[in-house]
């Protein structure tokens, strides 16, 4: 955990007695002052998202009667429609520097964000805060340093179940770092205490809930050793804890985490140039302290800050009690709606009309299964072999022939009841009201009918997109708080050299690219030095990946037409193809941006390489055959002068074609030596294009 690194003072019985008091009457507070009727109000919420819609003892009852009970999940459609425009619109995080801060660095930051994000599964998490605010009207990320896979620590970010988590109840705003407090409770076994906190704290805990000194049941859980009977209390309940002499066995203790802000007494060093300041670290002496501001020449100065404190408690014991390790809270809310301190989501809004259509529709069913056999009329021994038992069994029966006896009046059917008048237009009414509440028209749903027009449709989905945008922009809110979090843990942990693969976001499926943070030069100086400057947060939305691609591919197509000079592995980068990053690849190689890998160069050196000795054995076997040509020809110089010519003329020939075989040979040896020249240069002009093609990709976002 976050404080686990951090060194815990011994406290007296008394301090443990405050604290552990003080912690559980202000979780009191918070729980009594809005959050019990919220876990009611998101558990319901939950169920009617599910299709769990119906009150058990309403079901009972219908039951009893014969009666149906419809669920007409319009809920589930809706929030999931919902659910999609989110999936759709990716946050588009930029770090911007300011003050002090420069742009390699921020380069280095947007990159170190994407690697977080990526191992964080960021978008899956997101999508999961944003369903639990609009279901149960809040959703909450945990930010913080984790140890558990690297000895210098990694940003891990979480979620929280909603129902754990209680907020300040005097909070108004909805920046966390505008509230006081914030808890985070759930319940525990003694053994799992004891994995997690010690044994120490594990016996302490037997020993206070043997003797029932408990804070209620509302802290400590028990269950039945006799008899095999279970006592389960009530999750959240006040009173005292039952008599200690009925021999139970403590099931779990209620653990309460509360993060809160105190006015902490704290020095910091000033760089009275650039007036760059930066904390002390709270475990230096006075000694160690003045000797580093001397050696680099900088000022302290000491102010009262606010300073996030953290507790944990379980019933009376305290579990940790120190100054957190970080600047701000861990937890980052998500809520749909936000009105002065009273935050809410889509669906408790949407339960009312649905109930309305449940019943209704329930209602619609039951009229037409009375129908089906509404009784009916007979005179007393008028049937011929049916008895009137028969005849309500097997009445709507098609087919059914009944004989009834000569001089009796002919059984009768008695008229059905009439579905009422105005009962199917409730029914749409309450559909209606669905739509109306939660914005999500037909179009959106992809039901609207087909005679409308594209123009029509896209005018509805715009206008059902300004509905939801409440719940976006709050969502664009929460994903700055995130990011600054973020910022501020990278640059208060990420302080040493370390190695960092980059994955690169164009193109997933490339190699990760490494990149290495705060190295040391042999000079002194500090390469990618994270710890310093300011930097503010930019945060916008992108399509998701392949709308995005599908987008930037069309408009890349139609500006080649009008005559734009777009490159084209750019344009192969967005397309669709199963190996574009290879054709891409080729694409660069073959127009000189990018160089041949070490396997693609050796091939063809040797390929020219061959070239050039096929040529030279050529001209090799036609010098062999001229000078066979040419002693002939001097064996025969006592013959007739027309013999004597015809060696002659095939040396000619020879001659001719040796010396455009040997201009051949010229050109490709020049040809070769040029390649290896051009392979020399070519890593200047590889980085130039990377750049041109970088800016091109970035533009486009």
């Amino acid at each position: 955990m976050g404080y686990s690194k951090q060194k815990k003072k011994r406290l007296s019985k008394e301090e443990e007695h405050f604290i552990a008091t003080n912690q559980f009457e202000r979780y009191e507070r918070a729980r009594d002052n809005g959050h019990l009727d919220y876990i009611e109000t998101a558990k319901k919420c939950d169920a009617f998202y599910r299709g769990n819609q119906w009150d058990a003892a309403d079901v009972a009852t219908l039951d009893d009667e014969g009666r149906p009970a419809l669920t007409i999940n319009t809920i589930l459609p809706t929030i999931n429609t919902v659910l999609g425009e989110q999936s759709t619109r990716r946050a588009d995080v930029n770090f911007k520097p300011k003050g002090n801060g420069t742009q390699e660095i921020a380069d280095v930051l947007n990159k170190l964000y994407l690697h977080v994000a990526d191992t964080n599964k960021l978008d899956w998490l997101e999508g999961s805060v944003f369903a639990d605010g609009l279901i149960q009207d809040r959703g909450y990320f945990d930010v913080r340093i984790d140890f558990t896979d690297h000895i210098q620590g990694e940003v891990r970010i979480s979620t929280k179940d909603p129902l754990d988590i209680l907020i300040d109840p005097d909070a108004k705003e909805y920046d966390p770092k505008t509230w006081n407090e914030i808890f985070e409770t759930k319940w525990m076994s003694i053994d799992e205490i004891e994995e997690q906190y010690g044994q120490k704290y594990a016996d302490k805990l037997r020993v206070i809930a043997e003797y029932g000194n408990t804070m209620g049941t509302d802290s400590v859980e028990y269950e039945e050793t006799r008899y095999g009977d279970t006592y389960t209390g009530v999750e959240y309940n006040q009173g005292n804890t039952a008599n200690p002499e009925e021999n139970r066995q403590v099931r779990a203790v209620r653990v309460i985490e509360r993060q809160y802000y105190q006015l902490k007494e704290c020095s910091y060093y000033v760089d009275a140039v650039t007036g760059d300041m930066r904390q002390v670290p709270g475990n230096w002496g006075e000694r160690k302290k003045k000797k580093f501001a001397d050696e680099y020449g900088l000022e302290i100065i000491t102010r009262l800050d606010r300073k996030v404190r953290w507790t944990v408690t379980a019933d009376k014991c305290v579990l940790f009690d120190d100054w957190s390790p970080y600047e701000c809270f861990t937890i980052v809310p998500y809520f749909p709606y936000w009105r002065r301190g009273r935050p809410f989501g889509m669906v408790r809004n949407l339960i009312s009309p649905q109930e309305q259509l449940n019943k209704i529709s329930s209602q619609e069913l039951h009229i037409v299964n009375t129908t089906a056999n509404s009784g009916w009329i007979i005179e007393n021994g008028s049937l011929n072999g049916m008895t009137a038992d028969d005849l309500e069994e097997h009445g709507a029966e098609t087919g059914l022939v009944l004989e009834y006896n000569r001089g009796s009046s002919p059984p009768a059917k008695i008229p059905p009841n009439q579905i009422p008048t105005g009962l199917d237009r409730l029914g749409q009414k309450a559909a209606a009201n669905i739509k109306t509440i939660s914005g999500i028209s037909d179009a959106m749903l992809g039901t609207d009918s087909p005679e409308v027009s594209g123009v029509a449709i896209q005018a509805k989905q715009n206008r059902g997109v300004l509905m939801i945008q409440v719940p976006l922009d709050n969502l664009q809110k929460t994903r700055q708080y995130l990011a600054e979090h973020v910022l501020r843990l990278i640059q208060a942990y990420y302080t040493e050299e370390r190695l960092i693969q980059i994955t690169d976001e164009a193109d997933p499926m490339k190699p990760e690219v490494p990149i290495v943070v705060n190295q040391v030069t042999p000079e002194g100086d500090i390469i990618n030095d994270l710890t310093l400057g300011e930097y503010k947060v930019v945060v916008g939305t992108m399509p998701a990946r392949d709308n995005y691609d599908e987008v930037q591919f069309a408009e890349a197509l139609s500006l080649r037409e009008v005559g734009v000079p777009i490159p084209d592995d750019l344009i192969v980068d967005y397309s669709h193809l199963a190996k574009k990053g290879e054709i891409a690849q080729r694409i660069r190689q073959m127009q000189g941006m990018e160089p041949m890998t070490e396997e693609q160069a050796q091939i063809q050196a040797f390929q020219a390489q061959a070239e050039i000795q096929k040529i030279q054995l050529e001209i090799a076997r036609m010098e062999a055959e001229i000078q066979h040509l040419q002693s002939q020809s001097q064996l025969n110089m006592a013959k007739a002068q027309e013999t004597a010519a015809d060696p002659q003329i095939k040396v000619a020939e020879i001659q001719s074609k040796m010396e455009m075989k040997q201009q051949e040979l010229a050109l490709r040896q020049q040809l070769s030596q040029l390649t290896n020249d051009m392979r020399k240069d070519q890593s200047e002009t590889q980085a130039a294009s990377k750049v041109a093609v970088e800016a091109m990709k970035s533009g486009g976002r």
